[in-house]
């Protein structure tokens, strides 16, 4: 193989059975819950890396359906997202999403989402289903569990501009890769967005959230204070690729 070849194949590992495709990717049917939370204001500071900034305590716990992805298959998600505002890429400053942690039970979007974009993807088992009258999210690293959400089923129809406009709102990431002597060879705050965005219905109703401690997925060390509102939200979109907002090694 010649280094031409090489060069023209090289978008991912292992370079000849490679483990996701090339974009774009495209969710059919993604189905959230959103439990958003207040937190201990100390607690976000240790974890918020700058130029972002956060300007009330607030988590989004999230618990993701995607039974219909291009190149990733069907899985499930679940994680952490601190709402802030930071570079907007043209000198300015917009607000966003910071993804603090994210668990999901399958291998090609986490190998994809952690070496294009930076998503901090880690091995878990996470589940999002109908009980009844409930909708349940959990969270299971190994044996423990770690995280429950409940939201009542359905309860009241939220507008779609809202639902739209809330996805349309770009995401941060820390994007880290080391050098193969271990030290960092890519240290990057990576912005990035949703688009083609149709939404098939979204929901609120009561809910509540539960985290527990652990020393591999600590989820629980941002507490769950207060459980401000809850989101059931269906809908296809496609996933962007980022762009580089911040380079923590210049």
């Amino acid at each position: 193989m010649t280094p031409d070849e090489i060069r023209a194949r090289a978008f991912a590992m292992p370079l000849t059975s490679p483990s996701y495709p090339n974009g774009p990717y495209r969710f059919v049917n993604r189905e959230y819950l959103i439990i958003t939370y207040r937190t201990d204001p100390a607690a976000l500071r240790r974890v918020v890396p700058a130029p972002l900034a956060f300007d009330e305590p607030l988590v989004k716990y999230e618990f993701i359906r995607m039974p219909d992805s291009t190149g990733f298959g069907d899985y499930t998600e679940s994680g952490q997202v601190i709402p802030v505002h930071g570079p907007d890429g043209q000198g300015g400053r917009t607000h966003g999403g910071y993804v603090h942690a994210m668990f999901l039970d399958d291998d090609p979007p986490i190998a994809g989402g952690r070496e294009l974009w930076g998503f901090p993807k880690k091995l878990a088992e996470p589940s999002l289903r109908v009980e009844r009258d409930t909708l349940v999210g959990t969270l299971d690293y190994g044996p423990v569990r770690i995280a429950t959400g409940s939201m009542g089923y359905k309860h009241r129809a939220l507008p779609e501009d809202a639902l739209r406009k809330a996805l349309g709102e770009p995401g941060y990431l820390l994007k880290i890769i080391p050098h193969v002597d271990g030290k960092p060879r890519i240290c990057e705050l990576v912005r990035y967005r949703l688009s083609d965005v149709v939404v098939h219905g979204g929901w609120t109703g009561p809910a509540a959230l539960a985290l527990a401690p652990h020393a591999l997925a600590p989820v629980a060390d941002l507490p769950v204070l207060e459980v401000v509102s809850a989101t059931h939200v269906i809908a296809d979109l496609t996933l962007d690729l980022g762009q580089v907002v911040h380079d923590y090694l210049r």
